[in-house]
């Protein structure tokens, strides 16, 4: 009789929790600047056009803080010039080094633009916003995409995924801060934003049906694969469920009555959650499926880093939010030069 005996190599996460800030924020980022520049094109003083205040400071935001997290994921920030001296147009990471750059100056163009009332300019813009917020979803899920080894990642819908989950959270952003802003929850357009919010969850529930329908004629390997880490591991059971359980409170809170949302804390709450939601899935993507082994049976430990890798830098990155949010909505409280602002019930409405 013979023993062999199997040793386990420990070896660094090819993501680290960077990435799972990096790809919530660029997602949000992406979505936003769609929907930013489709608002453009609305009339002056329509409820459409009282979305793009808030739709704005998401953009600013959420556009500056992505690519810092995303140097702080490429381990040494210094080495992104690498991108640009040894261009490789087959990789996905190497085409988001030319991408990135473009659609962050056009989100600075547009917001200046929206702020100094440069209408004629500002469309113009929101055209070539849309068309880059689309080339970033398609980077961004494209490079987790082309992953073979992992079939949970090889698959069309992941992109679309990222991309509805991205709008899930740039809406939930936008009540957030709506608070902070000139006019404040009093003057905000509640029961547009409620539509566009169940129009994402709308979205995100047929692409869950769809992936589900393909997987099960066999046409999508990701799904068997799913259902084999589901059943095989109580943790990823847990994980469905609380998902599933969050999912529906996003639609038990997105169906109330337009003014509900007008109560700080009640559209505190939603918001909240509405970014906690996307933040989960993106968590979940990126790290808890690189727990799972390619070959073998179990599951591969790992923990979360205290340090610049792990939990600090998460937090540094929602600080660096906050700190954006504070410097964004400040100047527009000071500043409220577009006329999409309602100041009058500013200060009577932008507290919690």
């Amino acid at each position: 009789m013979q023993i062999i005996e199997i040793l386990t190599p420990s070896y660094d996460a090819a993501w680290l929790p960077w990435a799972v800030q990096y790809f919530f924020l660029i997602g949000m980022a992406a979505t936003i600047a769609i929907t930013a520049g489709v608002l453009a094109f609305s009339s002056d003083g329509s409820a459409a056009r009282r979305l793009l205040p808030s739709a704005v400071t998401v953009l600013l935001v959420s556009g500056i803080a992505a690519p810092i997290a995303l140097l702080a994921d490429l381990h040494q920030p210094g080495r992104f010039w690498h991108f640009y001296a040894h261009f490789t147009p087959w990789s996905w990471m190497s085409i988001g080094a030319v991408l990135i750059p473009i659609f962050i100056t056009l989100a600075l163009l547009f917001s200046l633009f929206w702020w100094m009332r440069k209408d004629g300019a500002m469309r113009l813009l929101g055209i070539l916003l849309i068309l880059s917020g689309l080339s970033i979803l398609l980077y961004t899920g494209s490079e987790v995409m082309v992953i073979r080894a992992r079939p949970l990642w090889n698959t069309v819908f992941l992109p679309i995924n990222f991309a509805l989950t991205g709008w899930l959270a740039a809406l939930g952003a936008m009540l957030f801060v709506a608070r902070w802003l000139p006019g404040g929850l009093a003057q905000y357009p509640t029961a547009l934003w409620r539509r566009l919010s169940l129009f994402a969850v709308l979205l995100l529930a047929i692409c869950a049906i769809a992936w589900v329908v393909v997987g099960t004629m066999g046409k999508d390997p990701s799904y068997p694969a799913a259902v084999e880490i589901f059943t095989s591991y109580p943790a990823w059971r847990l994980s469905l469920y609380g998902s599933l359980a969050l999912g529906a409170f996003i639609v038990i809170c997105l169906n109330v009555g337009a003014q509900r949302y007008r109560h700080g804390f009640y559209s505190l709450l939603c918001s909240v959650v509405m970014m906690v939601a996307a933040w989960v899935f993106r968590w979940i993507v990126l790290m808890s499926i690189q727990s799972v082994p390619k070959y073998g049976a179990g599951l591969y430990l790992h923990e979360m880093p205290l340090g610049s890798d792990g939990l600090l830098g998460m937090i540094s990155v929602f600080g660096l939010c906050i700190a954006l949010l504070a410097i964004v909505t400040w100047f527009f409280g000071r500043y409220p030069s577009s006329a999409d602002f309602q100041p009058k019930a500013y200060a009577a409405n932008a507290t919690l």
